[in-house]
């Protein structure tokens, strides 16, 4: 691994990544050009290529991360610009086209998608549990410069749901987020706290600095995020999402906890795990009894919604699951580059 970075969340704004596909390629010849427009994808190659797949995906993360920090060197006004917002709407279809059909099979009550995530196996074999018992620090490393693309911004896409939810649900939601943005202290914010665990691993924790790096699976996961936070009309789907991730939050950092400390990481990856353990165990509470509840108390209609949203979540969860621990079990790097 390189040498650590300072522990500062790097203010300025990510470079473009390269690209790997027709999809990625347009869009990021466009973003590159004072006449981007022509340069688009054409609504064929979106119709052609593959919802989970590594180019979709990837284009879709650069229209996204347009309302986050944006990119170095990319005119701001692409954020809203109506060619680019075209492309991104058919990027999304075509990927929630694909979890809708993937997740046909499910319960369409809260209560039961919940009860599918709520008891976990005594012997696991998922990838928390891989390296909590055998994992390396190579692997610790690896798996945090992925997940980098969402905690370096952990809240944020969530925030989005905010002024579409009411009272108690939205009460609650606030409440969270206040914890996830440090409880007004920048130094306890969690995307901070996840830079420290970043420079105990050795790596640069500059804000999309593994990009090229990480895999159409963890894009696709951060995508689901910013899909359902941005879109009115998928509320109930990010309330599911995000209930979803803290029913499973406590127990997996728990696992990494106990991954971090066999491994000697260091004291702040310990930490960040540690905390996770007893604040996500308070927010599954609060998010399943206020936020769901007071969604569903005010749209009963977004049931089947809130269901849909866990399904996809772990659906997605699955499957960056199964290619990370493959490639490990092979004695291969999990990422398109290695360290």
């Amino acid at each position: 691994m390189k040498p650590a970075e300072p522990t500062d969340v790097r203010l300025s704004e990510p470079v473009l990544p390269a690209g790997r596909g027709e999809l990625s390629d347009g869009a990021l010849r466009a973003l590159r050009s004072p006449e981007g427009e022509s340069l688009l994808p054409s609504d064929r190659a979106v119709d052609q290529a593959d919802p989970y797949g590594e180019d979709l995906h990837l284009a879709l993360y650069l229209c996204y991360e347009l309302h986050y920090r944006g990119f170095r060197g990319v005119d701001p006004a692409w954020e809203w610009h109506p060619a680019l917002l075209g492309l991104r709407a058919g990027l999304e279809r075509r990927f929630l086209d694909a979890l809708r059909s993937d997740t046909e099979v499910r319960p369409h009550s809260a209560d039961e998608a919940f009860e599918g995530i709520l008891v976990e196996p005594v012997n696991g074999t998922g990838l928390t549990y891989f390296l909590r018992d055998e994992g390396e620090l190579w692997q610790l490393g690896e798996y945090a410069a992925q997940r980098s693309l969402y905690h370096l911004k952990e809240a944020d896409p969530h925030a989005w749901v905010i002024p579409r939810l009411r009272g108690r649900a939205k009460a609650a939601m606030v409440a969270v987020e206040f914890d996830e943005f440090g409880g007004g202290r920048a130094d306890r914010m969690h995307s901070r706290l996840f830079a420290d665990l970043m420079t105990d691993l050795g790596l640069d924790t500059t804000y999309g600095r593994y990009l090229d790096a990480s895999t159409g699976e963890m894009l696709a996961v951060v995508n689901l995020m910013s899909m359902f936070g941005l879109h009115r009309a998928l509320r109930g789907a990010l309330v599911g999402h995000f209930a979803a991730v803290e029913v499973t939050s406590s127990p997996a950092s728990r696992r990494l906890a106990e991954a971090m400390r066999r491994t000697d990481a260091g004291a702040a990856a310990v930490h960040f795990y540690a905390e996770h353990v007893e604040a996500d165990a308070v927010h599954e509470q609060v998010v399943r009894r206020d936020v769901v509840g007071g969604l569903l108390e005010d749209e009963p209609w977004l049931e089947a919604d809130v269901a849909f949203g866990v399904a996809a979540t772990d659906l997605l969860d699955a499957r960056i699951g199964e290619r990370t621990l493959a490639a490990w079990r092979a004695g291969r790097t999990s990422l398109r580059t290695p360290l």
